[in-house]
């Protein structure tokens, strides 16, 4: 068990890495959130779902009730997608992922609703000091209002699915619930796209420079990383994937200024919000693990 924890939290910080860049290539893709999010799920469950044939032993079947679960999972992980690139297409990819940081603020408030457990004091502390930090951001970058709402929604969704995940991860295969939870995202985007009537030509007419994108994108960030991230969750608990996750933001940002340069360069005010947000996250992780070894 030690070992398959340590294997897993090497296995999360490349996961993490690999999100980071995750926003630059969402940047980089001249789609819109919507037709971006449904190629990126489409590819990645035809990838997993190829995979899970090949691996032959690991069987699809489900009761129909713990499918539906799985579906409706699989559209919160849609939706913390759209708003996710819908944030960075307005804004831009340094605020969204400085935003993005609160998921473990959302998650300390979720934890104790589906594990049962107390709301511990410190938790709450911390909660202010982001939103201290996110008040900083709003209040210097007032231009990118809409931007931070849709980071701030996708947080919470993000903070949603880890701790809905956390619960399936013990109980199932985490490549059964990676092709139901994409295919479940794919089947609401497509049934919203078709009642909407955007499923056009202009829908399919693809640059070929997008296409590489959004097969990196499908591929590596989202079929390797979905399973991978669900399978360490069995070692791991969600506030603690969720902690690491809050990397994500350093080397996404670092990535954006050196590919994007002076447009992801902000005010000085904005990284003292995102500082605070940052280490806020840090020293919870610290006080996480003392507390744990105290035991």
């Amino acid at each position: 068990m030690p070992n398959d924890s340590l294997r897993s939290q090497f296995q999360l910080h490349f996961i993490v890495f690999i999100w980071g860049f995750t926003a630059v290539i969402g940047a980089l893709i001249s789609l819109d959130a919507l037709p971006l999010v449904w190629y990126r799920m489409s590819i990645a469950v035809i990838i997993v779902l190829l995979y899970a044939l090949y691996k032959k032993g690991i069987s699809l079947k489900m009761p129909p009730a713990t499918i539906a679960r799985f579906l409706i999972a699989g559209l919160i992980i849609a939706l913390h997608w759209l708003t996710f690139f819908k944030a960075i297409k307005v804004s831009n990819v340094s605020v969204t992922l400085a935003c993005i940081s609160t998921g473990a603020f959302f998650t300390s408030l979720l934890e104790p609703l589906f594990y049962k457990r107390k709301v511990i004091g410190y938790e709450v502390f911390f909660g202010l000091l982001v939103v201290a930090g996110l008040y900083i951001i709003f209040r210097f970058e007032g231009d990118y209002f809409y931007g931070i709402a849709l980071a701030l929604t996708s947080a919470f969704l993000s903070a949603l699915f880890s701790v809905l995940n956390g619960i399936y991860a013990v109980k199932y295969d985490s490549t059964v619930i990676s092709v139901y939870e994409l295919f479940g995202g794919v089947l609401f985007l497509s049934l919203y796209l078709l009642f909407t009537g955007n499923f056009d030509a202009a829908f399919f007419s693809i640059s070929l420079n997008d296409w590489f994108w959004l097969f990196i994108l499908g591929s590596i960030c989202t079929a390797y990383a979905f399973i991978v991230s669900v399978k360490v969750m069995k070692y791991i608990s969600p506030y603690t994937v969720v902690l690491t996750v809050n990397l994500e933001p350093v080397y996404g940002i670092i990535l954006a200024l050196l590919v994007f340069k002076e447009e992801e360069r902000m005010s000085w005010t904005f990284y003292v919000g995102a500082a605070i947000i940052l280490t806020t996250v840090i020293l919870n992780a610290i006080l996480k693990n003392y507390a744990k070894n105290k035991k």
